[in-house]
């Protein structure tokens, strides 16, 4: 397979680049989803991550993958420099680009896929059939859903174990009862995601990258809040989207987390 056609089929099977542009287009926002390096060659086989790391880029070389599929995207605004001394982002593009390993990041159109990473974010949670916050035309992104009864000390624990994660922040009552949750992959929190899941009636927020004034927001509303990382937010619907497609790929093919960032 080549580059574009491991692309096409990621735009395909999963969300074009299209719904990144027109959720970019709706909500004034910016994204740079697609091929970020394309170094011409015949794909050997494909490593699937959150992130262009320097882990990522030895990993497929490890295994001797010249392409990397990425989350978030591995060039997302101009460059004016490559200090590679000082920055571990331009040290994995030029080591990439030495290796000859192309580089695809998918990312806002990933998100918002009818079955992207903020739809497995409340999978994990234990959702379904979420009323979106956001309706990108073709997707979605941020849901309010109902699920199994339990008390927030009982989620906090099944968030740990199905996110792989130790670093969630929980703010609230630990006997409180769950059984309505707002979840948003990534920084998802803003005023207006705020009221939509209180106008929503629910029992506790789940998202990254929170302010401290939105966490006493919340709280001050009587919802419990739990703080994800980032990448714990994200890296579990990125490895089901992988499960989904990898069968597919007429290529090899692994995924990769970094554990130390979970």
């Amino acid at each position: 397979m080549t580059v574009k056609e491991v692309f096409d089929y990621l735009e395909r099977e999963v969300a074009p680049v299209k719904l990144s542009d027109d959720f970019c287009a709706q909500f004034k926002m910016y994204d740079n989803s697609g091929i970020i390096i394309n170094c011409g060659n015949e794909v050997s086989g494909a490593l699937f991550t959150l992130d262009l790391t320097e882990k990522a880029v030895s990993k497929a070389a490890e295994l001797g993958y010249n392409l990397i599929v990425t989350h978030h995207p591995a060039i997302y605004g101009g460059i004016s420099k490559f200090d590679l001394t000082a920055n571990p982002q331009a040290r994995a593009i030029a080591e990439c680009l030495k290796k000859g390993i192309s580089v695809i990041s998918m990312h806002l159109n990933f998100d918002a896929a009818p079955n992207g990473i903020d739809y497995y974010l409340m999978c994990g949670l234990g959702g379904k059939n979420g009323k979106c916050a956001a309706n990108p035309q073709g997707g979605g992104y941020g849901r309010v859903y109902e699920t199994e009864p339990l008390a927030l000390s009982e989620l906090a624990n099944k968030v740990a174990e199905r996110f792989g994660t130790q670093r969630a922040l929980v703010y609230g009552d630990e006997n409180k009862k769950i059984s309505k949750i707002a979840s948003f992959c990534g920084a998802g929190c803003d005023e207006y995601n705020i009221s939509f899941a209180a106008k929503n009636g629910v029992d506790a927020f789940v998202s990254s990258d929170m302010k401290h004034h939105e966490i006493l927001a919340l709280t001050g509303m009587g919802i419990a809040v739990i703080v994800l990382t980032h990448y714990a937010s994200e890296n579990y619907g990125m490895h089901q989207i992988y499960l989904k497609i990898k069968d597919g790929l007429k290529t090899p093919s692994t995924y990769f987390t970094d554990k130390e960032l979970l």
